[in-house]
């Protein structure tokens, strides 16, 4: 019996100091962030969400999005999200401030989706033809893949390249036959940094938002547009054939067209589109869904976390100084 007490008293203190360091400690610390803004007070992020975003949020988590998917850009030395073009900086508290609760995810079976929103073409300044808010703010910050992912759907130009330097078409496309011509004499003709770091499989390449993602099949909307949101959910597989990604067609419906096509219907293409006279269109959580996913975006500069860019400009090992003798130091 006289042992009682110190084993009682050891497993609440035990159970007490976990508490404290894990939930009373770090509220302490970031739990009363306030938003960024400027000298101004005009540019501020974040900015609160509108209701329909919110229940877009509800939406993602009750269909376990959540569980494949993560909304947390990890730091260069723990993670090759920036190079994979997931965030041009990492994740903070602050960007988290308005969301309750906080979707960071479970784990990665798909791309992290922190900035997918980002990612939108830049003509659509909002959620339409899914109806909800206004993201002007944040997409006019869109990734450098944004304009690559826009002019995915334009075929490309009619050229012959050599069998060496000849990209990978998309299917369906026609293959030019090389030149059977002696070539010129002189030197070959120089290739583009990125184009010879490619040939060569360099690691030093980061891929574009793009690369992880199938070529834009034709007949689809734009890649990372709210139209494309919801064919991706309707059907994943009409995207990317190797997806592992559930349908969520029970958030969609399937009517008769009575007088018009609605501007609300999915852009289908093969065994998905709809009878002819039908259409299948987004429900009012589906649409809130999308609403969501194109208000995640985290683009926007904070001052309490320094860019990789900044940072390796800045480093001393950037610059090799130069050695007595003119000659670059090694």
């Amino acid at each position: 019996m006289k042992g009682l007490a110190p084993l009682f008293l050891g497993i609440f203190g035990t159970f007490a100091f976990s508490w404290v360091g894990l939930t009373v400690i770090p509220n302490w610390q970031i739990g009363h962030l306030n938003p960024q803004s400027d000298e101004e007070g005009t540019d501020i992020y974040p900015m609160p969400q509108s209701g329909m975003v919110t229940r877009g949020a509800r939406v993602y988590a009750a269909n376990g999005c959540n569980y494949c998917h993560s909304q947390q850009v990890r730091a260069e030395y723990s993670g090759a999200d920036i190079e994979r073009k997931w965030g041009d900086r990492r994740s903070a508290p602050r960007d988290y401030i308005f969301e309750r609760p906080a979707l960071l995810g479970k784990m990665r079976m798909g791309q992290d989706l922190a900035n997918i929103g980002a990612r939108a073409p830049k003509e659509e300044e909002s959620p339409s033809p899914a109806g909800g808010p206004s993201s002007a703010p944040q997409a006019a910050a869109a990734s450098p893949g944004t304009v690559a992912s826009a002019k995915a759907a334009s075929p490309p130009p009619a050229t012959s390249p050599s069998p060496a330097t000849a990209p990978a078409t998309s299917p369906g496309a026609i293959a030019s036959k090389p030149s059977t011509s002696p070539a010129p004499a002189g030197p070959p003709p120089s290739k583009s940094p990125a184009a010879a770091a490619a040939a060569a499989g360099s690691p030093a390449a980061s891929p574009s938002p793009s690369a992880l993602w199938p070529e834009q099949t034709a007949g689809l909307p734009p890649m990372y547009s709210a139209a494309w949101h919801h064919v991706h959910l309707y059907s994943p597989r009409s995207i990317n054939l190797d997806s592992n990604m559930p349908s969520y067609r029970f958030l969609y419906e399937t009517r008769r067209i009575s007088d018009a096509r609605s501007s609300d219907a999915l852009q289908l293409i093969g065994s998905d589109a709809p009878p002819e006279g039908w259409e299948i269109v987004p429900t009012y959580d589906a649409k809130c869904l999308v609403a969501y996913m194109m208000a995640l975006n985290q683009s926007h500069p904070l001052k309490d976390v320094r860019s990789p860019g900044a940072s390796a400009a800045s480093s001393p090992a950037a610059s090799p100084s130069p050695a007595p003798g003119g000659q670059p130091a090694k």
